[in-house]
């Protein structure tokens, strides 16, 4: 479930429920003046879900009323597809697969995860930015990120400069923020060897998304090999932190948090 706020009393909440004939839905509610309505179906998602299982995984509200959101659903063929909803003046619309995902997810099969929105971040009304995952050919997981413009998204694509840094079959962009329209970042993980994780991180400019790069010093604390971003955050003039853990020696879990100034 996630949660997020415009302003004082304007509020959005996303996550799943189970219908009554046991099928996975994903809904939202919205507060308006401090008081909150019903939760409801996201418009559209359940023609969409005709596998069965879908959910919202993040919210992010840009200003008061003016929201976006994302998560996964499952095709009449059972794959998982990723989906964004954007409300406007108060309303949400329907909810649309992820404008170029669908081509992409072309590994996806009914057995594995196929693409899915894993979060989401709006520095204003109808200027917000998506990342997550999908199966690409082969089986291998790809991170991607796509961009919203005056209320339009744009095509998904590849985490640049992630696939040069990939030498397993996973990547995956796990959180984004973004300090004001076009300028946002993001950070996930991805395999540099078979069974070792790493985390990187990834920086939007005047609306380009630059070439992914690994955590300064991470890998030397990660000896166990399992790092990860979970969680990104921007405030003005580009300053970020992002955080998230790392494995030390065989067992042993460690946090980290990192930060960008300018």
């Amino acid at each position: 479930m996630s949660l997020s706020c415009g302003s004082a009393g304007d509020c959005a909440a996303g996550g799943e429920y189970v219908d009554g004939s046991g099928r996975y839905q994903g809904f939202v509610a919205t507060e308006r003046n401090g008081r909150w309505g019903k939760a409801a179906v996201v418009p559209g998602l359940g023609a969409l879900n005709a596998g069965g299982s879908a959910e919202v995984d993040d919210v992010s509200c840009g200003s008061a009323g003016s929201c976006s959101a994302g998560g996964f659903y499952r095709d009449r063929r059972r794959l998982e597809q990723g989906f964004v909803v954007v409300e406007r003046n108060g309303r949400w619309g329907r909810a649309t697969g992820v404008p170029g995902l669908g081509v992409l997810n072309a590994g996806a099969t009914a057995d594995m995860d196929g693409a899915d929105v894993s979060s989401v971040s709006c520095a204003s009304a109808g200027n917000c930015a998506a990342g997550g995952f999908y199966t690409a050919r082969h089986r291998r997981n790809e991170g991607f990120v796509v961009t919203e413009r005056n209320g339009r998204w744009g095509k998904a694509t590849v985490e640049p400069g992630l696939g040069a840094l990939k030498k397993g079959v996973v990547a995956e962009v796990d959180g984004v923020s973004c300090a004001s329209a076009g300028d946002c970042a993001a950070g996930g993980s991805y395999q540099d060897a078979p069974d070792e994780d790493q985390g990187f991180v990834v920086s939007e400019r005047n609306g380009r998304w630059g070439k992914a790069i690994p955590i300064p010093g991470l890998q030397a604390l990660n000896t166990g090999g399992d790092a990860q971003v979970f969680s990104v955050s921007c405030g003005p003039a580009g300053n970020c932190a992002a955080g998230g853990s790392y494995t030390e020696g065989l067992v042993t879990p460690q946090g980290f948090v990192v930060s960008r100034s300018g």
